[in-house]
């Protein structure tokens, strides 16, 4: 079992550390195979066996994105679960959620699973960037966050061939109920850990909005906005402009998982040695590059290749948490967490709608409109300032 995490422990830990490591570890890869199972076979079965036309797959994912509206409500469940507590249960709650999807094959039936589902989901990602924020120093955070991103990179790929292996002989039902119980057995086993020490600052059980982390709240609401536009357009570039096959799309996804694993441990170095604000100016800068590519190229390899770009850009990101965990009272991670999880999602209730009447008169004015977002991101990134720590920060 030491051999197992011992890839993603950057060396630096202290001994009553590592068990939130672990926990971290597999919550975070039944949380990613969760999710990606669930998505790679929602499009097929909500079309062959419930018989959604495109109208109410559009009204789903909008209502998938819901719960990350509502992370504010974490800080009102903390009042009463505690937060590693709160963690394994949404799991649980994102593996029964996937796990009942195909028991009924309605309209309705779908909807209500997938809001378990983005519960569980999206409760999971605020108190696991809760967590790492709050038990490793400034020092490691990156490193775990970098690692964090590599294992669900790999667990993507694992959940691709979950699905693939039982496709042969095994139908919706099937692949639903094993991807589910994978990660429900994963939640239970939360459940049953305690990987807190002592030492950890109390955290504040109110919401928390001050005026020094106004520039977190703006770079966390143009991130949102900006994953958005990667998410659902870029794709819908590389299928209806470029003509993607399933194929070509399944081979990049691979490609993109495997770039990850390799490159997010180096981002957390990275953000160690040249500071968030260096990382995040080429995250933007770079993403300006990007959408005016995905604008203005005929070329499919060059598309193909800003996108594996853009995957990687998107990644960079944790810069704007370890920024804040430098700039913050640590009695105000949870709350602000959830908070911003909530800005980040605001972007998700109108963006895709207001793009979608924008790609019907000209497919490129999204991208325009990202590589805009992106310049405002690079303006405001250079006003990242942490304070000094005392040389002697203990990790």
């Amino acid at each position: 079992m030491k051999n197992v995490f011992s890839r993603f422990d950057p060396g630096l830990l202290a001994s009553e550390q590592r068990p939130m490591l672990r926990f971290l570890v597999i919550l975070t890869a039944a949380s990613t195979i969760g999710l990606q199972g669930y998505t790679i076979l929602f499009n097929n079965f909500a079309a062959e066996m419930v018989h959604l036309n495109g109208s109410q797959v559009g009204i789903t994912q909008s209502i998938r994105e819901i719960p990350g509206l509502l992370t504010l409500l974490v800080v009102f469940v903390l009042m009463v679960v505690r937060e590693h507590k709160l963690a394994a249960l949404s799991v649980v709650l994102l593996g029964l959620g996937t796990g009942i999807t195909a028991l009924i094959p309605s309209y309705g039936w779908v909807i209500f699973t997938t809001v378990v589902m983005s519960f569980g989901f999206h409760y999971y990602e605020t108190t696991n960037q809760s967590l790492t924020l709050q038990y490793f120093s400034t020092a490691v955070s990156p490193l775990i966050f970098g690692r964090l991103r590599a294992l669900a990179a790999v667990s993507s790929v694992a959940a691709g061939l979950i699905v693939y292996c039982l496709s042969g002989f095994v139908q919706y039902r099937g692949m639903y109920l094993a991807i589910g119980a994978v990660v429900l057995i994963a939640g239970i086993w939360g459940l049953c850990q305690n990987p807190t020490h002592a030492g950890i600052v109390p955290q504040r059980k109110q919401m928390v909005f001050r005026r020094r982390y106004s520039l977190f709240y703006i770079l966390t609401l143009l991130s949102g906005a900006r994953r958005q536009i990667f998410v659902v357009f870029s794709i819908l570039l590389l299928v209806q402009v470029f003509h993607f096959t399933v194929r070509e799309m399944t081979l990049l996804f691979i490609v993109n998982n495997v770039v990850a694993y390799i490159l997010n441990s180096m981002i957390g170095k990275a953000i160690n040695r040249f500071g968030e604000r260096f990382i995040s100016s080429i995250e933007y800068g770079g993403v300006i590059v990007v959408f005016l590519v995905y604008a203005f190229t005929t070329s499919k390899n060059m598309v193909m290749f800003m996108y594996i770009v853009d995957n990687i850009l998107y990644n960079f990101d944790v810069s704007i948490r370890t920024y804040f965990q430098k700039l913050a009272d640590p009695a105000d991670i949870a709350s602000s967490m959830s908070v911003g999880f909530t800005i980040n999602h605001i972007a998700a209730v109108f963006l895709p709608a207001l793009g979608g009447y924008f790609w019907m008169l000209d497919y490129r004015i999204p991208f325009i409109g990202g590589s805009i977002l992106g310049v405002v991101s690079l303006i405001a990134a250079q006003w990242m300032r942490v304070p000094a720590k005392p040389a002697t920060e203990h990790i």
